[in-house]
């Protein structure tokens, strides 16, 4: 089972910043590719999910097993971009499932999205049927919070059985000219339960070095 907490004390310098662990396989210039987009793509869209197996090979270098394969593909021309945060909702049943951007395809337009297969099945869907109809929305508050990104992959990784559907920033405080605190909400699901986690990172806002990081379910 699950430590319902567990703690991270002066992971300095094996965790420096968000950029190396475990950002260093993400293209810095994709991962902020997309600022520009999000005020376009803030609400959310009605469209269809379609899933795939993946490939070794994509578009944003990003591999479909990234974040325990909850990734996706969008368009090319998708207002999406490599790095992206999407949230997922299926419409038949309300679930919901946080995904990666990893890959473009060709003809997809921002209402359409293919989706790895363990992600859709996640979302409850059967993959005999191939398609089903989803809302679409960004993590923007996400995205633009560097830190809820990387305790975001923690969590995902530390709860391997679960599925984190939801997440908010519970609070950002300056302690002090060399210490940030800032503190968020992971909802996450598994066939038995929902559970919610409540992530603290403490770093350097001058440096981006990580004093410490607390998680603990609430």
């Amino acid at each position: 089972m699950y430590p319902n907490h567990f703690h991270m004390p002066y992971a300095y310098p094996y965790v420096t910043n968000p950029y190396q662990a475990p950002y260093a396989r993400y293209p810095y210039s994709s991962y902020y590719g997309g600022y520009q987009t999000y005020h376009d793509v803030r609400q959310p869209v009605r469209g269809q999910a379609t899933w795939t197996e993946g490939g070794t090979v994509t578009q944003c270098g990003i591999p479909w097993s990234a974040n325990l394969y909850m990734t996706v593909a969008v368009g090319q021309n998708s207002p999406y971009k490599c790095g992206d945060t999407l949230k997922v909702k299926n419409l038949a049943n309300g679930r919901e499932v946080l995904v990666t951007v990893v890959d473009q395809v060709a003809g997809y337009g921002k209402n359409k999205v293919n989706l790895h297969r363990k992600a859709f099945e996640t979302l409850g869907a059967n993959v005999d049927f191939g398609v089903i109809n989803v809302e679409i929305s960004t993590g923007v508050e996400l995205e633009e919070e560097k830190w809820g990104k990387y305790l975001l992959e923690v969590v995902q990784s530390a709860y391997s059985n679960y599925d984190v559907t939801d997440y908010s920033r519970v609070s950002k405080t300056k302690q002090n000219a060399n210490r940030m605190k800032e503190t968020y909400k992971y909802v996450l699901r598994s066939p038995q339960e929902t559970i919610t986690v409540e992530g603290t990172v403490i770093y350097n806002p001058n440096t981006d070095r990580i004093i410490s990081m607390d998680f603990k379910e609430v």
